[in-house]
């Protein structure tokens, strides 16, 4: 990577490297200017909702972070210490979300409320700079997953830095916080960061980086990238393994690891080197990222967009680690699987992959996930999210890590669910050097800058996705050349796009590029192939996948509902044409459910309904992986 001659070379007083490390990190290249993004996002309040996910949007924010999350008890785990391991991971978690939030309402509000529980925080500092749940003569405290809390302190504090207010004061608090764990961590005579943490490998303590590297964007201090290059290069992400050399080397997900291929914090520990890769330019991991990214899309991610589970190769990690999910979702001995917060993290690699590389199908599996596994995890009232689900039996499951905080049942899930929630506008238009790129087609607005930094309208029309019509008004300020990228989805094979009435010719699975001089009114017409496709259960190690069928429409995976249908797991044989049903809309039963649909079979129609719809929580139970009825 050219580097206009600047060349950044670790010294052996550095972490007192062995000289083997020290000739591998003495060749690294910086980039001054590190890598830009081929994608970039919006600024804060750019895009807004009308549309499909505005009402999950507004109920989890008025009824979870401005609602029930107890911020001040929360707080106080960092003066009285936690009860449990990892427990101050719930305020940054809380925090994190909450500012996203911010991002995109400006709700004073909610503004008042994280300025308050942020300088709460920044109160309990300790004497060595610190922001923990143990007393400084205990720290660093490995077994109760200190550096995982410390990591979202960091990104707690950082959100609300770079989202809600520039305060020196909370600058000041992050590079504290950085600069005890430096003091703390690295080659003996300090302690090792592999050597920290609750788990078996200890990958958990490695995922500080990321935050370590937002506050190296946000300072430029060496010792911070330094730090970040100690954990990536010289230690690897976890003791006794080189993760990031594993997907260098295209290892498949539930290889990387040893026994605790923990899938959340393996994904944490990427969006760190996603960072990382921005910053120093290295395209080794580049490749690293992008095989990761590939293999967890290939196999471990579900027909609902999310993945892990506890068979066949795992099962001692509660349904939390990579699987071969992909292949194993059909697995009858699954009882446990799809963790909400690595479906989140899942969500936001994602978003990193699109954002670094332009792939489109990226955001189809941003799209998947929200649609499915995302907001079918959310409780109806919008005060909680599951912490695991199923598609077929009791879909959701409050039961996992976590406790009570002031009264209030709070789980790593539950915090976590908002943050995806925050996410989606970040992700749905973003920009280019060449002009808007729309990813998501919820209905909305989006005000962007156009190459010649001109303001540009998008005014998006749908009710996408309860049909595949949508029309997109385009309103620059002043006329002017450039392009709008319009993802086409890879499951989307007949595709219509036309702009002011005339037909341009698409791909599924990637970008139609429209590039023309642009005037205020133009038109865009999209119209997605929203026919319910058939799909046939994989194979994993038993033959399960032989007898399950499922059905998908447009991006919305559908499923029989206990709530509607008594015989929903009852075996059917589907009506289908050249691998379609024709799936017809009905009015609702419940007013809960989003969307109904008639499914012709050989004996008769039934009813299914939008896999989030289902309600479990009160114990009734789903059906999405259909058993197939004898031919």
């Amino acid at each position: 990577m050219k580097s206009k001659g600047v060349e950044l070379i670790v010294k052996t007083v550095l972490f007192r490297l062995p000289a083997v490390i020290l000739l591998s990190a003495c060749c690294l290249t910086v980039s001054a200017q590190g890598i830009k993004d081929v994608f970039t996002t919006l600024p804060a309040g750019a895009v807004h909702f009308n549309g499909y996910f505005e009402n999950d949007l507004q109920n989890s924010l008025a009824h979870w972070n401005k609602g029930v999350v107890p911020y001040s008890g929360l707080v106080q785990l960092f003066r009285t210490g936690r009860s449990f391991f990892a427990q101050g991971e719930m305020w940054g978690k809380a925090v994190r979300s909450g500012c996203m939030f911010y991002r995109y309402t400006h709700d004073q509000e909610l503004k008042r409320i994280l300025k308050a529980t942020v300088m709460d925080l920044i109160s309990t500092k300790r004497s060595n700079g610190s922001i923990s749940c143990s007393d400084v003569a205990a720290q660093p405290d490995g077994p109760n997953g200190e550096l995982w809390e410390r990591k979202y302190v960091l990104l707690g504090l950082d959100g609300y830095y770079e989202e809600v207010e520039q305060d020196p004061v909370v600058l000041k608090a992050m590079c504290d916080e950085v600069d005890c764990t430096i003091a703390q961590i690295g080659l003996p005579p300090k302690v090792r960061i592999v050597d920290q943490g609750w788990s078996p490998n200890h990958i958990e303590s490695s995922t500080i980086l990321e935050p370590v590297m937002r506050l190296y964007k946000l300072t430029h201090q060496q010792r911070y990238l330094d730090f970040a290059r100690y954990i990536v290069e010289v230690e690897g992400g976890a003791k006794g393994f080189k993760i990031f050399e594993d997907a260098f080397n295209d290892k498949y997900p539930e290889q990387i690891g040893g026994s605790y291929p923990k899938a959340y914090e393996m994904l944490s520990l990427f969006e760190g080197l996603a960072e990382y890769y921005r910053v120093t330019g290295n395209t080794h991991w580049k490749q690293a990222l992008v095989n990761f990214y590939r293999n967890v899309r290939n196999r471990e991610i579900t027909l609902i967009g999310n993945g892990g589970g506890d068979q066949p190769y795992h099962p001692s990690v509660l349904g939390e680690a990579w699987d071969n999910t992909a292949l194993e979702q059909t697995n009858p001995g699954i009882k446990r699987m799809m963790e909400t917060c690595t479906g989140v993290t899942w969500l936001k690699f994602c978003s990193q992959i699109v954002r670094l590389t332009g792939d489109p199908l990226a955001v189809d599996a941003i799209e998947r996930y929200a649609y499915n596994g995302l907001i079918g995890a959310m409780k109806p009232g919008g005060d909680g999210f599951s912490y695991v689900n199923l598609l077929n039996g009791l879909k959701t499951n409050p039961t996992g890590w976590g406790g009570t905080v002031n009264g209030v049942n709070v789980t790593c899930c539950n915090l976590n669910g908002p943050m995806g929630l925050a996410y989606l506008p970040f992700v749905a238009v973003m920009n280019s050097t060449t002009g808007p790129v729309i990813n998501l087609y919820n209905a909305g607005t989006a005000r962007i800058l156009t190459p010649r930094s001109k303001p540009v309208l998008l005014n998006i029309a749908t009710d996408y996705p309860k049909s595949g019509d949508i029309a997109i008004i385009v309103k620059p300020k002043v006329a002017e050349t450039f392009s709008i990228r319009l993802r086409i989805p890879s499951w989307s094979k007949a595709t219509t796009l036309k702009v002011n009435g005339k037909p341009i010719s698409v791909h599924s699975g990637t970008y139609a590029i429209i590039n023309r001089q642009w005037k205020s009114g133009d038109r865009i017409e999209l119209v997605l192939d929203m026919r319910c496709r058939v799909v046939d259960a994989p194979h994993g190690s038993d033959r399960a996948g032989d007898n399950y069928q499922a059905l998908v429409r447009g991006p919305i995976v559908l499923a029989r509902d206990e709530n509607i249908d008594t015989n929903y797991n009852q075996p059917v044989t589907f009506i289908t044409k050249n691998g379609y049903v024709s799936a017809q809309p009905e009015k609702p039963t419940l007013q809960s459910i989003r969307m109904q649909f008639r499914i012709p079979t050989s004996k008769g129609d039934i009813h299914m309904v939008d896999y989030s719809s289902v309600n479990s929580w009160d114990g009734k139970r789903i059906c999405t992986w259909i058993p197939k009825g004898k031919q």
